[in-house]
């Protein structure tokens, strides 16, 4: 069974939506749905697919290493220009790393094609409010615009 909260848009700052979902390989397919609507809300569908692209790597990555029932999608436009995207999980201790994978290999080419379509990614470790210790790790993109957000 899935369960995710509804899209919410964020309430002050730079346009964006964050999603809520359980950490499994079906959430893959509402990350893709949350980054070609709010890209779509935002007139900028010509960058649609790569960002639902990235944003389906992050996932399956978060499915396949980290810990913890949920993650947390977020989709934002800081700039006329960038669009940023990220995945959260509960696995501060599980660093994304960049590999080059063996011709047979049936995984671990997600990240290379992150490297290849964003301009800039990695990840941050997130502290607990509550008690200051790492709790969660974000993993995030910047996309260069083709074109550039009307907003």
């Amino acid at each position: 069974m899935t369960t995710m909260t509804t899209p919410r848009p964020r309430m002050k700052g730079h346009p964006g939506y964050r999603l809520t979902a359980d950490r499994a390989p079906e959430t893959a397919k509402e990350a893709r749905l949350l980054a070609r609507v709010a890209m779509a809300a935002w007139g900028l569908e010509d960058d649609a697919e790569t960002a639902a692209l990235v944003m389906s790597e992050f996932v399956a990555n978060a499915v396949r290493h980290a810990h913890g029932p949920r993650i947390i999608l977020a989709v934002s436009l800081p700039a006329f220009d960038r669009v940023y995207l990220a995945v959260t999980d509960r696995s501060p201790d599980r660093h994304p790393q960049l590999r080059t994978p063996d011709e047979d290999a049936g995984h671990g080419r997600g990240l290379l094609l992150v490297d290849d379509l964003a301009n800039r990614w990695g990840f941050d470790l997130l502290r607990s409010r509550r008690s200051g210790e790492l709790s969660a790790k974000r993993v995030w993109a910047e996309l260069k615009l083709v074109r550039r957000s009307p907003l």
